[in-house]
């Protein structure tokens, strides 16, 4: 039976139509656009927001916008060696990077890659960064003290585990030293430290690491570097890559700080990135996502529950702000998601108060209830001393003479109290010194003591105490908490000291 030709040609355009390739189109795609660490891509019509890309290069990249007929894709390195219409292939998961106990003392990318120059990080395990936050319900009270050993936020601006508290202000009025000092002041305590540095020098985080290693604590930190030669890819992954390692030690049951160094320049990064998908910038060229930028990044730290094995992550993200101004947008946005502030002043910075903590603008919302009770009693009158010797001060400058003399009694106290708070880096303080210190000051042992000699008063009363009455600071370590016994003590030992031990030296 002969086979007419348009048959033939019916059947040939059904087998065509009806054709399916080997591989799906939604497997693969193809490069149509390629630059500044932007690729779109044509296809992959299954890809999903924050899925890994593999380029033909081998370099990774990360699903951002998904439209229409392509992709928007942030290329997680180099994009020197991709070229329109090369192939790009589905890696079929979320970006993740390994965590564990391997991570403890390394200095990782903002990929988990090792740039210590110590080897491969041996682990099997690995967490996404991205995570939903715990729940309200998953979450307790903020009750037990993160010590940083500085005494002008231990007494004044505290901070609990699962707390996160901003360090605000200007370049240079050592924002960053506060964050170290509260890693060094980690060394004995069962916490482990996450340090993420986002756009910075690579001296400058390398000096870190120095520091961290001179201190003995490197052993238990991991830094994340997203240096400021780097894409602002990486500078956008760096602190979800340094959160998902401290949320695993939390779902551990174990307790972890993490510094954000800093989340202005995140903000930045995530500028460019968007601007460059073509985002619709808002308020000085943010997108309008910016808020969920940062909050679906800081609520992810918390105090667990016990259920979920009582675990911690403490942040203390940092927000560098221009000529003092805490109402521009990132600060504003970061204020908003955070449970209170550390606010440095740049004019007590350069008048010599380190750290230059402003406590008129310095709060803390939920610290107090997790400060430790014997700080909690020596350094009550502390807040409003110091508000009263700032506007006293503020008076005397242009009525000196006028003050009566309750007025000048509390303007000496001031001078102390500020001379006490005063501390240098890299010299954390234990808490039980503190307590002695705070309660000399307070108390009124130093009011006879000139300002130029309180460092000395401070030093050897700390090794008066620790020679001749260890028990009572030792009590104090052991207990939290100052009873009429041990304050009675505690006023006998400072009594004595002032009045025979210590002798005034003459200018």
């Amino acid at each position: 039976m002969a086979i007419k030709a348009d048959e033939i040609s019916q059947i040939l355009r059904q087998q065509i139509e009806s054709y399916q390739p080997e591989v799906h189109e939604a497997t693969y795609g193809t490069v149509i656009k390629v630059g500044d660490n932007i690729a779109t891509v044509y296809g992959l019509s299954e890809a999903y927001s924050g899925e890994l890309l593999k380029f033909s290069n081998g370099v990774y990249g990360m699903v951002m916008n998904l439209e229409e007929d392509c992709i928007g894709c942030m290329v997680m390195g180099p994009d020197n060696d991709i070229r329109e219409g090369d192939r790009v292939e589905r890696t079929n998961r979320i970006a993740d990077v390994p965590v564990g106990a391997a991570m403890f003392g390394r200095v990782v990318n903002a990929l988990g890659q090792p740039i210590d120059g110590k080897g491969d990080i041996v682990t099997k395990e690995r967490r996404t960064i991205e995570f939903t936050a715990p729940m309200v319900m998953d979450r307790q009270p903020v009750a037990q003290p993160m010590q940083t050993g500085l005494k002008a936020i231990d007494a004044l601006v505290p901070i609990g585990r699962g707390q996160r508290e901003l360090i605000i202000g200007d370049r240079q009025t050592g924002k960053t030293a506060i964050a170290i000092d509260a890693i060094l002041n980690q060394k004995d305590t069962d916490v482990y430290c996450i340090y993420v540095a986002i756009g910075q020098r690579a001296n400058a985080v390398a000096t870190v690491v120095d520091t961290l290693k001179k201190h003995g604590v490197m052993d238990k930190c991991v830094v994340v570097a997203a240096n400021a030669n780097e894409p602002p890819s990486l500078l956008y992954l760096a602190p979800y890559t340094g959160c998902a390692i401290a949320e695993d030690l939390m779902y551990h049951g174990k307790h972890v700080l993490i510094i954000y160094d800093d989340l202005t320049k995140h903000a930045i990064a995530y500028r460019e990135i968007s601007l460059l998908l073509r985002r619709p910038p808002g308020r000085e060229a943010f997108p309008g996502d910016v808020f969920y930028l940062h909050s679906r990044l800081l609520e992810r730290s918390a105090k667990l529950s016990d259920e979920l094995g009582g675990g911690s992550s403490t942040a203390l993200p940092i927000i560098e702000t221009q000529l003092g101004d805490v109402s521009a947008y990132i600060p504003t946005n970061v204020i908003s998601i955070t449970d209170g502030q550390i606010y440095l002043d740049a004019d007590l910075f350069r008048s010599g108060n380190r750290p230059a903590v402003d406590v008129g603008l310095s709060v803390s919302r939920v610290g107090g209830s997790a400060q430790l009770k014997a700080t909690k009693q020596v350094a009550g009158p502390l807040r409003v001393d110091l508000a009263q010797y700032r506007s006293l001060a503020a008076y005397a400058k242009l009525s000196a003479d006028e003050l009566d003399q309750v007025s000048r009694d509390q303007l000496a106290r001031g001078d102390r109290i500020t001379a006490v708070l005063n501390q240098k880096q890299y010299v954390p303080m234990p808490v039980e010194q503190m307590v002695a210190v705070l309660f000399a000051v307070t108390r009124g042992y130093m009011d006879k003591t000139p300002v130029s000699q309180i460092p000395r008063f401070e030093k050897e009363f700390i090794s008066f105490m620790e020679h001749e009455n260890k028990q009572i600071l030792d009590s104090i370590k052991k207990e939290g908490k100052l009873d009429d016994k041990l304050m009675e003590q505690l006023g006998s030992c400072a009594e004595k000291f002032s009045s025979e031990v210590f002798a005034i030296e003459e200018a």
